[in-house]
């Protein structure tokens, strides 16, 4: 026989509110291994944000010359350009180190790199806080007398620009660091034993890594630099388990994929596989291309020419490319030794920022379609909103027919709406016999167009 009881209104809001809450706090724990560690759903908000901002700035600023390598290539390799640049313009028994007093930042100004940044349609933001000649951005009680706080500037660059991004802007604040030190004698000693003793991650490398992320927070962390050693040595199964059960960032952080020799492309958060990784296809996993507006160097370089700089158009076609097969895309800039953004690099920013005005509407929050680019037309990618029953086609090249061929999308006439985006009117179309459609774009003058570099046709109700 069923017993029926009949509860108070109050006694059944306390009882939907105390499953409310248990059900808010119940959180998955993660396990110190690979398989669970790979199990934890990538935070929504880095898919939908699609383009954010590197930053490469240490003491490699200083000297601006070839690379930011260019304490390994000139001590280490001794390459012959390094070598010379070196004996040409600085006295014998010069130092890496004496690079460091030169590390002023005098120009720096977080609040005007935030507008910029801001300007440039990003929505997150990466800075070096320590690359591989551990050099630390911060004042780090683990780099004593080297860092940004006890030389050179004497201050705090990660917290006066994650403030600066955080107090004026909507972008998410993130940090990269490096896991190896190039010539740390404790990671010399430990590699020379094979990697079977670790005094380096211990006292160094995994206290650092707790010390950034308690004290400033980053939503993403961007790890580099396993000095060939693997992920057991760094402990990063462990650290991670921490960072996504208990630390402040626990339910927003995302991570890339290199914490120990052989996780590339592999464990972690999103995949990187490699610098400049576009596949050019869809993957089965998320992943991002981190890629520098100077071709040749992550860090500035003072002997780049102009030729060295990818150009507004070739950044667009990266982005849409990157964007069309699932990537986010992580555009890097280096600024100089004295805490300047180049005109160069600010000027590639804010064109970005302008296109994205236009064209945002297809590349934030869109998702992959059935088809990443068109079989017929080249220079065309395609994006995708199912909710909104939407594809982006993209195009790269305005045909000089003013006729734009589409074989992928199947139109219905009588209910497929196409629009260019910045373009009030609609556009019209013809469909092909089986599938596709000819686009007839509109006839514009040269200020009549709605952005330049790239365009998007926003098709609704299309398959």
């Amino acid at each position: 026989m069923a017993v029926l009881f009949k509860c108070s209104p109050f006694y059944l809001l306390l009882f939907v509110c105390v499953v409310l809450c248990l059900v808010k706090n119940c959180r998955c724990k993660y396990e110190p291994t690979w398989e669970s560690i790979d199990s934890r759903p990538l935070p929504g908000w880095y898919d939908q944000v699609k383009f954010g901002i590197f930053i490469h700035w240490g003491v490699f600023s200083v000297p601006s010359f070839g690379s930011e390598w260019f304490w390994w290539y000139w001590q280490k390799q001794k390459l012959k350009p390094y070598v010379d640049f070196m004996e040409n313009n600085y006295p014998p028994g010069f130092k890496y180190e004496n690079f460091a007093q030169d590390f002023t930042a005098e120009f720096f100004n977080a609040k005007q790199w935030a507008e910029i940044l801001s300007a440039s349609g990003a929505k997150y933001v990466v800075l070096t806080t320590k690359h591989h000649e551990g050099f630390t951005l911060w004042g780090s009680k683990y780099s004593w007398n080297w860092n940004a706080v006890d030389l050179g500037p004497k201050r705090d660059l990660v917290a006066e620009l994650g403030d600066a991004i955080r107090n004026q802007t909507d972008l998410r604040f993130g940090l990269y660091h490096s896991l190896f030190e190039w010539f740390n004698p404790l990671f010399l000693e430990d590699a020379a034993n094979d990697f079977r003793t670790n005094k380096f991650p211990t006292t160094k490398s995994l206290p650092e890594l707790y010390e950034i992320v308690n004290k400033y927070h980053p939503e993403v962390l961007w790890s580099d630099g396993d000095g060939d050693a693997p992920d057991t040595y760094w402990n990063s199964t462990g650290f991670l388990a921490w960072l996504y059960n208990e630390s402040p960032v626990r339910e927003t952080v995302v991570t890339n994929d290199r914490w120990g020799y052989g996780s590339i492309c592999k464990h972690g958060g999103y995949y990187t596989c490699s610098d400049r990784y576009n596949p050019g296809h869809l993957l089965n996993h998320k992943w991002e291309n981190c890629m520098t507006i100077d071709q040749k160097s992550w860090g500035y370089r003072r002997d780049a020419v102009l030729s060295d700089y990818l150009t507004i158009e070739q950044l667009v076609k990266t982005l849409v490319e990157t964007v069309s097969c699932g990537g986010n895309l992580l555009m890097n800039i280096g600024p100089t030794h004295d805490g300047r953004i180049a005109p160069i690099f600010e000027e590639r920013l804010r064109q970005m920022g302008l296109w994205l005005k236009v064209n945002g509407e297809g590349i934030y929050d869109t998702t992959s379609w059935r088809a990443q680019n068109d079989s017929v037309t080249s220079g065309v990618w395609y994006m995708s909103k199912p909710e909104e029953q939407a594809v982006y086609a993209f195009f790269l090249n305005w045909p000089i027919s003013e006729k734009l061929v589409l074989s992928e999308p199947f139109a219905t006439e009588g209910k497929t709406v196409v629009k260019m985006l910045g373009y009030s009117e609609a556009v019209k179309w013809l469909p092909l016999e089986k599938k596709g459609m000819t686009v007839m774009l509109p006839q514009l003058s040269y200020s009549q167009m709605p952005c330049q570099w790239g365009w998007a046709l926003k098709l609704t109700t299309v398959r």
